[in-house]
């Protein structure tokens, strides 16, 4: 399986209504190539099927997106994710962990 592959089948395990971040994925990876992880979810082939919109920065903030980050707040307000400034409310709260 690629790197690709390896962090779309992770992605694809993040729940509706969650959050995770570049690094977090990165980490389950056993790696801390984070910007690769961004570049492999900016080639995800099976949107929405993995649902690379719930990734963000560690910082809890939306970042990268294909379609543009307002397409991507979008998104993650249609699954009860707050989003105010560009940040995901309660971020913590809502953070899945692998």
């Amino acid at each position: 399986m690629s790197f690709n592959e390896r962090v779309w089948n992770l992605c694809s395990k993040i729940p509706k209504g969650k959050i995770s971040t570049y690094k977090l994925i990165a980490e389950a990876l056993g790696t801390k190539a984070y910007r690769a992880v961004g570049n492999a979810l900016n080639k995800n082939p099976y949107a929405p099927k993995v649902p690379c919109h719930r990734v963000i920065n560690s910082k809890g903030k939306l970042h990268g997106f294909a379609n543009g980050l307002k397409a991507k707040q979008r998104l993650l307000e249609k699954e009860g994710v707050k989003v105010k400034n560009g940040k995901v409310v309660d971020f913590e709260e809502l953070l899945f962990r692998f």
